[in-house]
């Protein structure tokens, strides 16, 4: 099971695998604070679409599709993340944004469930 959550929010033992997907390290998190088990800023959009896309919905649809683009080119960390998932039963990818629903774990979260 793959699962998205806020790298803010408390930790729980349900989150299994606990993945940082974000380029850069979350602003004003410290890395006890994270209890993260892996930071995998590779499999990040790249500065150049993350700079693009700027957290601004509107461009929501165009950022979808270029990052899968991307992601298209990183088959063997997505292997990786599918590994990570059925070793330890849950993988939660973590992000920073603050909007829930338009950030890069919910399209790298529907790419590994394809895979």
């Amino acid at each position: 099971m793959t699962r998205i959550k806020r790298v803010y929010d408390r930790a729980s033992k349900e989150d299994g695998w606990r993945v940082l997907v974000d380029r850069l390290w979350p602003r004003g998190m410290k890395k006890e604070t994270a209890q993260i088990d892996r930071w995998m800023k590779e499999v990040a959009p790249s500065d150049a679409l993350r700079k693009s896309f700027c957290h601004d919905v509107k461009k929501w649809p165009g950022f979808q599709k270029k990052y899968r683009a991307e992601l298209k080119k990183k088959v063997e960390l997505l292997t990786e993340l599918k590994r990570m998932e059925k070793r330890h039963g849950t993988l939660t990818l973590l992000y920073g944004a603050k909007d829930e629903e338009h950030n890069q774990a919910v399209v790298l979260a529907e790419a590994l469930n394809k895979k």
